[in-house]
């Protein structure tokens, strides 16, 4: 079409062409745009298709288009052209969360997916595993505005990419019915929405933990979350979410602050990622990201990756920020160590190291190019000032005679780094080593990339000192144009220099970055930056209570449970531990040969607090019903219960929430309660074989 002639209606033959490729498509069809082309002059379309026919287009291979596509949403997004630029997400910010949860397989999910940059990333995370996403990934999104819908299909057929891509309110509709199936669910919700109608969720199965708080108009006070919720409620057994949320989700009050209490108890939640202001272009406030894991280790479940990465970014203009690719790897890194995968840790710190003394390698030529090309700068000048007196020039000549010496130091010291880099171990304590020598040759590097810097400029200056100053031009022996190309050339080498020697530097600190946080290759409390928090450890502290107590299912017997009772202080050691026989009865009473005796010591008494989770739990299998725990009279009985039927599952939550507020408002307000079996796991009788309660430090 670039080659048609001025007289032929280049809008139609556009349009033409976009049905076209529609009726090819069929994901696409009513989505690319056609009567916008009408509204531009004949002549603008004509240059317009000049620009896309340019040779380097049509031999470009690989992602060149979705690439393409991609700058231009991002600057569509920075002039806020449409929704006010909340369609998309900073790609830095999806390629973090991508690396944290790693969707390599299954269902992939956005409840709120914009122009689709999380399915895009996931498919580009996909691809660096060398493997195909379109056979290993399926796409579902949900989102309510239609223009938005049309950039999200093209961004994923510019891709090569294809999702099932839906018009949805997601609070009020779930058109993929993906409750409890997704692998992966990934988003960038809107933040703090108070409109959400409480009715109309009010028995919405999304909603595991129940409402959050609801105004006096039946609004849901703050939408955080609900969305939070139905992130995890759309996970199966052992999926991943990673999304955006704002910074007040995570200290909220009320009702909220329940809701997170009770997601992080039952162990799904496995990270949060402080992100500082101004990473996205209609957010100037920081935000979290938020990471839930249903599939968490035992040893993990009641702890959370807390990680402040607001230290961590770069400036790509005066108000917006983002990670480099090596920042993404490093907090990436943390995540690994958290989850004990400390090769990968060490890995990357081979990683960053080795392309330190790549880099070095690369500016070697350079390097010489740049002395060469000095050497003859300083020939083509000296001529001039042979017989003058004239520090300007003085200066310039010492300048280069250290530039000479630097650079051959620089050589020598790379291939030695060279040797010794090839020849060592790439353990951790190995690494630690050759990071030493390694920022050896950066700093030298660094000081070399400072003097070629400083002699460039010395040059230019001495030029323009001696035509502006000295009446240089006058002089048969000086000529304007030589002296400007040696200029221009001089610099231009400096630049590819200099680039190579900056990059030496660059890598070496990424890796003792890494090195210095971590020396061991071992997560560890960071000030500022890591902190690994343990749920119970808060409430034991909160409550001032001393020892945990666990019902862990033994074994099954012949119409009973083997329920092993242990207390353990606050550093895992077990005080104390009892072996009982829980019956399974229609309607089990409160087996009180648990309680019959008075405890005397505090560990019986967390094993007591723990025998009584047990037969909760040892009814709720028994009868293969949703069944809440309500305590009796506390004050009466001393944790005396009754086990109370109920109809469904959400009827079983409410009365096992109004038990544990029950028991706290009786006086038991040490009785720390957490990690109650979810209703739901056991009524499908999949209970993971444990309770914790903690422990009453004194009875009343």
């Amino acid at each position: 079409m670039a080659s048609l002639p001025d007289s032929t209606d280049r809008a139609k033959a556009i349009i033409d062409a976009m049905e076209s490729i529609e009726k090819d498509y069929t994901s696409l069809a009513g989505t690319l745009p056609k009567a916008e082309y009408t509204a531009l002059d004949n002549a603008v379309l004509g240059d317009l298709l000049r620009v896309f026919n340019d040779p380097a287009l049509q031999k470009a291979n690989g992602d060149i288009f979705g690439r393409i596509y991609e700058y231009f949403l991002t600057q569509f997004a920075d002039l806020k052209a449409h929704d006010g630029g909340e369609f998309f997400t900073p790609i830095s910010i999806v390629q973090l969360i991508v690396n944290v949860i790693e969707p390599d397989h299954g269902t992939v999910l956005d409840p709120a997916c914009g122009s689709g940059g999380m399915f895009v990333q996931s498919a580009h995370f996909i691809e660096r595993l060398k493997k195909d996403p379109t056979k290993l990934a399926t796409f579902y999104g949900m989102e309510k505005n239609p223009t938005t819908i049309r950039l999200a299909k093209v961004n994923l057929a510019v891709h090569g990419l294809e999702g099932r891509i839906n018009k949805a309110i997601t609070y009020y509709e779930d058109p993929h019915e993906l409750a409890g199936k997704a692998d992966f669910v990934m988003a960038n919700p809107p933040f703090n929405v108070d409109e959400i109608d409480a009715d109309k969720i009010r028995r919405d199965r999304r909603l595991p933990y129940g409402l959050p708080g609801v105004n006096k108009g039946g609004k849901v006070s703050n939408g955080n979350y609900v969305w939070i919720s139905y992130f995890d409620a759309y996970l199966n057994a052992r999926g991943r979410a990673g999304f955006v949320m704002s910074s007040q989700a995570s200290s909220a009050g009320g009702e909220e602050a329940r809701l997170r209490r009770d997601l992080v108890k039952c162990g799904h939640v496995e990270a949060m990622i402080s992100i500082r202001g101004n990473f996205f272009y209609t957010r100037t406030v920081p935000c979290e990201l938020w990471f839930l894991h249903k599939a968490k280790s035992k040893q993990f479940q009641d702890k959370v990756l807390m990680l402040d990465a607001r230290s961590v970014h770069r400036k790509v203009t005066r108000k917006i920020f983002d990670f480099s690719p090596e920042q993404l790897a490093d907090l990436t890194s943390i995540v690994w160590l958290y989850r004990g995968q400390s090769e990968r840790f060490v890995a990357l710190v081979e990683q960053h190291l080795d392309n330190a003394v790549l880099e070095a390698d690369l500016a070697l030529k350079p390097t010489e190019d740049f002395t060469a090309a000095l050497e003859e700068a300083r020939e083509a000048i000296a001529s001039f000032f042979k017989g003058k007196d004239f520090d300007a020039f003085v200066e310039f000549d010492k300048a280069v005679a250290v530039s000479r010496e630097d650079a051959s130091t620089f050589m020598k010291a790379v291939s030695q780094t060279k040797k010794t880099w090839a020849a060592s171990k790439r353990d951790n304590e190995a690494l630690k080593a050759s990071a030493g020598t390694i920022s050896e040759l950066a700093d030298r590097s660094h000081d070399l990339a400072r003097q070629l810097d400083h002699v460039s400029k010395l040059f230019a200056r001495l030029v323009d000192t001696a035509e502006g100053e000295l009446n240089a031009r006058d002089d048969e022996k000086w000529s304007v144009r030589d002296m400007r190309t040696a200029v221009r050339l001089l610099d231009e080498r400096r630049v590819i220099a200099t680039g190579h020697l900056h990059l030496i530097r660059y890598f070496t600190r990424h890796a003792r970055w890494l090195q210095d946080r971590f020396p061991d290759g071992k997560l560890r409390d960071v000030e500022g930056l890591v902190k690994t928090v343990s749920f119970l450890a808060q409430l034991m502290e909160q409550h001032e209570c001393g020892l945990i107590g666990q019902a862990k299912v033994a074994r099954d017997c012949q119409g009973a449970l083997a329920l092993d009772l242990v207390a353990e202080d606050r550093d895992g050691r077990e005080i104390a531990a009892q072996r009982k026989l829980v019956e399974c009865k229609e309607r089990p009473a409160c087996n009180r040969e648990i309680f019959s005796a008075s405890p005397a010591t505090e560990a019986e008494q967390t094993i007591r607090a723990a025998a009584l989770i047990g037969v909760q739990a040892t009814a709720m299998r028994a009868n293969r019903r949703a069944i809440g725990l309500r305590p009796a009279d506390l004050a009466k009985h001393r944790l005396g219960f009754r086990i109370r039927h109920a109809e469904d599952l959400s009827e079983a939550q409410r009365l096992g929430r109004a038990g544990k507020e029950k028991m706290l408002r009786h006086g038991v307000s040490a009785n720390c309660i957490a990690n109650m079996p979810s209703s739901d796991a056991l009524v499908n009788n999949k209970l993971s074989g444990y309770a914790i309660f903690l422990s009453i430090p004194a009875w009343r």
